[in-house]
């Protein structure tokens, strides 16, 4: 089919799908696009500035009318399916041009190579909130054709905000599409057995000749058996519970991670062992786990490389028998040339997780030519006079372009301001000796009696694909943990 079974692509999406997959491969999609239900619903529709420098990251949950997004519009409104055009036309001039239009805006553009590359017996699944969701569906019934829309499927998943002035909000939905009319479908893989319906539903009840109960059911003059000992076609609300905070089988600690119950009814219901599943926005990869369990080919994208190497190391640590192939990270310094040409953005991503380094969240901003890229958190060293060691940072920047001793400068200065003991420079050029000498200058760390780093190391790439490492105390702490390995089977309730 041209592409590789358990593959994770690194990078967006929409470039994914339009250039890497070809038709007809998918024979189901799940996608859960990062959006934020916690956001104030009259936020998302005040005017948004278009800011053409502006960047969609992970875990920002914003979409944002950037140059990217302006081009997706316009190309909408010209696209050669007059519905999409006039549709995406009287949205914006309902909506406006705010970030709520523009999250339409890209998934909108998304979701029409979806449909391209999904089979013609193939079903998508698309995860949203209440806030998106009806305009989610026009989209959809747009694209999909309103015919082939099957469920809207409520996820009750009991948490979630209490609500003061309104109902507490406690659901996400899932809209439930097929390509065609000839679409696989088994609600009864899912396994929830008629003995649920006894004393809950009408009809009589009794025993055939070969002891099996049954319920005797007469509609329009026919009558139909449903024996209790066989699964029963689910309903469009599921009471699959949200992963608790302080579970460690699964939870690994990834904002808007989704428990495997949820991902195991879909994949169930609508896909066979060997056939293939994409996640074109995968996070933590719950999806694709579960894929893995179930015997199914997967294919994963997301544009986050922390997200790629946690679903890579969730996938190899729990199925450690396969091998994950990452397409899209370079393989040698010509492919990191590249990349830094092509996105700075991916390849700041990138060379911070080549020591394990996240991004910074909401601590710091980057700014255009200084700023922090990346942390490694750890702790101090545990002795007599400090047996509870407080939490440390060390302050990670990159640089894809031209670099000078201020850089160094600057960096020194962070970590006087943010109070971290060491900072690491990663750059794709060579240092100048002047870098060099700034970084000596800085001092040491000392971490513990006879045990001292460098405050300022200096990680060229080139020197990493030769083998060189930075180093750093072992005690790090990674927000993101790994789950531990699931059993075969897991409840669905």
């Amino acid at each position: 089919m041209g592409i590789q079974n358990r593959t994770l692509y690194f990078g967006d999406n929409l470039d994914i799908l339009e250039n890497r997959i070809p038709d007809e491969s998918f024979d189901l999609v799940y996608l859960d696009p990062p959006f934020n239900s916690n956001r104030n619903y009259n936020v998302l529709f005040k005017e948004a500035k278009v800011d053409s420098s502006a960047q969609i990251h992970a875990f920002e949950d914003t979409w944002e009318w950037t140059d990217d997004t302006v081009k997706l519009f316009e190309g909408l409104t010209k696209d050669k399916n007059p519905e999409i055009a006039l549709l995406i036309s009287s949205l914006v001039e309902f909506i406006g041009h705010n970030s709520m239009m523009a999250y339409l805006v890209n998934m909108t553009a998304r979701l029409i190579p979806l449909r391209r590359v999904l089979k013609s017996t193939g079903s998508i699944y698309l995860h949203c909130d209440p806030t998106a969701s009806h305009y989610l569906k026009i989209v959809m019934d747009v694209i999909f054709g309103k015919e082939n829309f099957r469920n809207e499927i409520i996820w009750h998943k009991n948490s979630g905000g209490i609500g003061r002035t309104t109902f507490s909000k406690r659901h996400d939905t899932i809209l439930f599409y097929s390509k065609s009319d000839n679409y696989f479908y088994d609600g009864k893989a899912i396994g929830e057995l008629r003995e649920q319906e006894r004393g809950t539903f009408g009809g009589y009840f009794g025993k055939d000749e070969d002891g099996r109960e049954y319920r005797e059911v007469r509609k329009a003059g026919k009558v139909y058996k449903y024996y209790m000992d066989e699964p029963r076609n689910p309903e469009d609300v599921w009471e699959v519970p949200q992963i608790p905070e302080r579970d460690t089988t699964e939870r690994m600690g990834y904002p808007t991670q989704k428990p495997e119950a949820l991902l195991e009814r879909i994949i169930k219901a609508s896909s066979k062992e060997d056939d293939w599943i994409l996640d074109p926005f995968c996070g933590c990869g719950t999806a694709v786990a579960v894929a893995e369990r179930l015997k199914r080919n997967w294919v994963g994208v997301d544009i986050s490389m922390l997200a790629i190497n946690v679903i890579a190391k969730r996938m190899t640590e729990h199925f450690p028998k396969i091998s994950v192939n990452i397409d899209g990270i370079p393989k040698d310094y010509a492919g990191a040339e590249k990349l830094a040409e092509k996105d700075k953005y991916a390849f700041q991503d990138w060379a911070i997780t080549l020591i394990e380094a996240n991004p910074p969240g909401g601590e710091s901003k980057k700014g255009a030519d200084s700023g922090i890229d990346g942390i490694i958190l750890f702790r101090d060293k545990v002795d007599f006079d400090n047996p509870n060691p407080r939490l440390r940072k060390i302050l990670v920047q990159v640089k894809g372009g031209h670099h000078t001793r201020a850089n160094i400068s600057t960096l020194i200065g962070d970590i006087g301001r943010e109070d971290a003991p060491m900072g690491v420079f990663i750059t794709l050029n060579e240092p100048t000796a002047e870098m060099k000498k700034e970084a000596a200058l800085a001092g040491e760390y000392k971490y513990s009696d006879g045990v001292s780093f460098p405050k300022i190391q200096i990680l060229s790439i080139k020197d990493w694909f030769n083998g060189k490492r930075v180093i750093l105390p072992t005690n790090t702490v990674n927000p993101f943990k790994t789950a531990q390995e699931k059993s075969d089977q897991i409840g669905l309730l």
